[in-house]
């Protein structure tokens, strides 16, 4: 009898019964961290004997917190979760592998998500309009008019699959309809014979700040969305058991620091010690008197830390949150039940309780968190508020070049009458993001600044974009139900939307007078945003400078008008008796704070609001449907299109070769994230991506975004690498110059070009390509397209000195190898400059079965000279042996899926 049939168990709760997999008397299981138990749990119920066994679950439960990563087990998330940019790929890619299984001669319908999956609609809102009254419906109207393609496309894959669920736009933000309703922490499933199953939640997710559902006890993280794809269609994703970080809480937060201020310390103190590809589970008697918001706001904040996920055990916060959001009682006990049947009941003060042993253990006494800020280009640097202003001094001549006007410049507009615009001022004040709104206390303490601001008679400064654009309409609901709402519009914070908006580049122009001074005098604007990425060109293509604030700093920063600006010393205005207004003066306390958060959030707004949530207006119920197994692709459509991964495809795969005579497409640093390579936010029509779409009878305005193209490949390609913030610097290597953006050197035509041109003629001339970069390679968002225009460009491998763990293996699962250099070796100290001819021998080794630990690459440089040294392979698990032998993860699991 194998563990799984032993485990199998009774759990009674009230008059209810289900059957479940006791792991609470499993040796070793006492002092594990509690995320190892959640994957104990689900190597038992998964257990097949072939893919995970009896041995699996005895290592696992023998887990050394001293070792390093070395075991690999197989996990099976119960739930998928996707937002529509990266979604949209997912569902374009499902539809496409029905038609490659009909061509080779098999059932379409055996391509059907095995799992619950749902995809929320968040990622297409842009702010267009803002600062008037009925802003939100004219972002909506513009948004269903850009986007109803692609949402006649969602419509279909809706019923045309089985289980998968779509939660139309204007709801809220994935990460936030995931905690208040989709996830169930313990989960049930109805048997054949009429019993039900009680397991636990778990979660991947296409966009890395699945983390979020962490703060709820539930385990899940970002994949990238081929992984997603797979674990969609019922394939379990391989990892290796990882070292898990305790980090325990205790104190209380100080007056005037927010969660915002935590969760900004937390992710500077994890950057600091190194987190990456780890587990962080927070622990201690502290976290008791953690709300839930702040636990899902830190949690959230992972993909910043670096680490895998930031969970927090089940405890009766878990329990309170759930009653507030909803769930009925019947769900909140069997998860109380359940938790504590299975050793998974986090009470310090339980004499039963047992510490769990961790790899490394970190601590943070909230009381010595102060008010912070992040910025201007990674959100693990942050800075503490009262030295913002001489850190931003001694940032910005980083920032200026000979072109800069140093003076201020005049700009006079209909929308905000006339005023001068210089370095430094604010551009975009937005609340907005998955990370805040979805923590009623720092909502609430925005409501009330701006209450207090306008008693005050204070306004932002008129160039100042100002946006509020909450993650769920729960926040809606309490904002009026408080009164706040009003205020907040008096200072321009009128609702614009529901969804991720400033934070993924959805910000929407500036006003055309604002951004043509800023163009034409180089002048370095900022953003100030509520979210959790700031990264380069990321939020607006007018502004250089991005920084990362709670909601009330926010505001505080639109009032002020620009990031030079000490709140201790500088007034933010004048009272109507003329008497000078500091920040202090319009501070809510913690107290009035949660009073009002107390008094005006209720269950009842959870009932409501997420009482129809798949429903939609009537925009969404009045799309045109198509029906069909098989999706009848348009091929005039730039919006939806056949992918191209299957073409020529057979049912076997074809063996691995060497590379040979490969040249360097891209040549460049450290810390290029997803961001640089992946193709997001707006572009012009002189750019690749531009020329196709007017080709095609686009006009430039309504090109919309990358990210709403995401269903159409001849976009996307022609759009990776080309982030105005890339550098090149393969171009300097040739003699030219740097132009930032999608551009490299072409040695086939001799001359400078896009990335995607170069591609396009290496290719027709059959010459691979490689990647060349540095340290934390593909850091950022789990983009799917950062992988898939890798290799539709003909990139074979990429070679850095490290990797970001989720493009890292979306690399993988596109065929693209990823390798790094020798350890303290890098392109600079091998010579090297992208001007080389490179050729990778070893990787064959594959087609025998065997992973080579390095291959072998030969540098051949201009003068014939060449450089050689081993480069790691870091394919790290069987499983990604076997995607990468297929050609890729959808090759495979097709391949698996007609087998059966």
């Amino acid at each position: 009898m194998s563990m799984r049939d032993d485990q199998l168990d009774v759990l009674n709760v009230g008059e209810q019964s289900y059957d479940y997999y006791r792991i609470a008397d499993l040796e070793g299981i006492d002092h594990l961290p509690y995320s190892l138990k959640v994957l104990v749990e689900n190597l038992v119920r998964n257990e097949d004997g072939a893919n995970i066994t009896d041995e699996h679950v005895k290592a696992l439960l023998d887990w050394d917190p001293a070792a390093d990563p070395s075991h690999e087990i197989q996990f099976t998330p119960s739930r998928v979760v996707m937002q529509d940019f990266t979604g949209v790929p997912c569902v374009v890619d499902l539809a496409t592998m029905r038609d490659a299984v009909k061509e080779l001669g098999g059932n379409p319908e055996v391509i059907n998500p095995q799992v619950q999956s749902d995809m929320i609609i968040d990622h297409s809102v842009q702010i267009d309009a803002y600062g008037v009254d009925d802003a939100v419906q004219i972002n909506m109207d513009i948004e269903y008019e850009r986007n109803g393609e692609r949402y006649q496309f969602l419509r279909w894959g809706q019923q045309a699959f089985e289980n998968f669920r779509v939660v139309p736009p204007g709801t809220g933000i994935i990460h936030q309809v995931n905690i208040e309703y989709l996830a169930q922490v313990v989960m049930r499933k109805a048997a054949a014979d009429g019993r039900t199953l009680a397991y636990l939640d778990s979660c991947v997710g296409t966009d890395s700040h699945t983390t979020t559902v962490n703060g709820l006890g539930v385990l899940g993280w970002g994949v990238g969305g081929i992984e997603a794809e797979a674990a969609m269609l019922g394939q379990p994703i391989s990892m290796l058991v990882p070292r898990v970080v305790g980090f325990k809480l205790k104190g209380a937060i100080p007056e005037g620091v927010t969660a915002t201020d935590v969760v900004l310390t937390i992710t500077d103190m994890l950057r600091q010690h190194g987190v990456v590809g780890k587990f962080v589970e927070f622990y201690g008697e502290g976290i008791a008197s953690v709300p839930l918001a702040n636990r899902a706001t830190i949690g959230n904040m992972s993909p910043e830390f670096g680490s895998t996920c930031g969970i927090f055990p089940i405890d009766n916060v878990t329990l309170d949150y759930l009653r507030l959001t909803g769930r009925s009682d019947e769900q909140v006990a069997l998860v109380e039940a359940y938790a504590k049947a299975n050793k998974l009941w986090h009470d310090v003060n339980d004499p039963q309780y047992v510490e769990p042993q961790y790899s490394e253990y970190l601590e943070l006494d909230l009381s010595t968190v102060v008010p912070s800020i992040a910025g201007p280009k990674r959100p693990q640097d942050r800075i503490e508020l009262n030295h913002a202003k001489t850190t931003f001094e001694e940032t910005l001549p980083g920032y200026v070049t000979e072109k800069t006007n140093g003076n201020p410049v005049h700009v006079s507009t209909d929308f905000r009458g006339d005023f001068d615009i210089q370095n430094g001022d604010v551009a975009i004040a937005s609340i907005t993001s998955c990370t805040n709104t979805s923590n009623p206390s720092v909502m609430i303490a925005a409501g009330l600044i701006a209450r207090n601001a306008v008693a005050k008679g204070l306004k932002p400064k008129p160039w100042v974009k100002t946006s509020l654009a909450p993650g769920s309409q729960v926040v809606a609901d309490y904002l009026k139900q408080a009164g706040l709402q009003e205020d907040l519009d008096r200072l321009g914070y009128q609702l614009v939307g529901f969804g991720c908006a400033t934070c993924i580049g959805n910000s929407g122009p500036l006003l055309p007078e604002i951004s043509e001074a800023i163009n034409a005098n180089d002048l370095t604007v900022t953003a100030v945003l509520s979210g959790n990425r700031n990264f380069e060109g990321r939020i607006s293509p007018d502004v250089k400078m991005n920084y990362l604030a709670s909601p009330p700093l926010v505001i505080a920063y639109a009032l002020a008008g620009t990031m030079d600006f000490d709140f201790e010393t500088e007034p933010l205005g004048t009272d109507p008796e003329g008497k000078p207004v500091y920040l202090k003066d319009i501070w809510p306390t913690n107290d009035e704070v949660e009073q009002v958060v107390s008094g005006n959030v209720s269950r009842e707004m959870f009932l409501n609001d997420y009482a129809s949530v798949f429903e939609g207006d009537a925009r969404w119920r009045g799309l045109d449907v198509p029906e069909g197994e098989l999706f009848a692709w348009d091929p005039e459509s730039t919006y939806v299109r056949k992918q191209t991964f299957f073409d020529g495809m057979g049912a076997e795969p074809a063996p691995v070769e060497d590379i040979r005579d490969a040249r360097v497409l891209a040549f460049l640093g450290d810390s290029v994230t997803t961001d640089h390579i992946s193709p997001a936010g707006a572009f012009k029509a002189t750019s690749p991506a531009g020329e196709y779409l007017v080709e095609h009878g686009v006009q430039p305005k309504n090109f919309n975004s990358y990210g709403s193209r995401r269903g159409n490949h001849e976009v996307m390609v022609r759009g990776t690498f080309g982030n105005i913030r890339l550098r090149n610097m393969l171009l300097a290597s040739v003699g030219e110059e740097i132009k930032p953006g999608g551009y490299t050197y072409d040695f086939l035509a001799m001359k400078p070009t896009t990335i995607y041109e170069a591609s396009r003629d290496y290719i027709a001339n059959g010459t691979p390509l490689v990647v060349i970069g540095g340290k934390e390679y593909g850091t950022g968002s789990s983009r799917d397209w950062a992988a898939k225009g890798t290799a539709m460009l003909g990139v074979k491998a990429v070679i850095v000195e490290s990797f970001e763990r989720i493009h890292r293996s979306n690399l993988i699962g596109m065929g693209v190898l990823p390798l790094q250099f020798p350890e303290g070796e890098s392109a600079e100290s091998l010579g090297l400059n992208g001007t080389e001819v490179y050729s990778i021998t070893g990787i064959d080794a594959l087609n025998q079965g065997v992973t080579p630990k390095t291959v072998h690459v030969e540098a051949t440089h201009k003068d014939g000279s060449k450089t050689e040294f081993e480069a790691v392979v870091r394919i790290d698990t069987p499983g990604e042996a076997d995607y990468y032998r297929n050609g890729g993860i959808l090759q495979y699991v097709l391949r698996n899926l007609m087998s059966e």
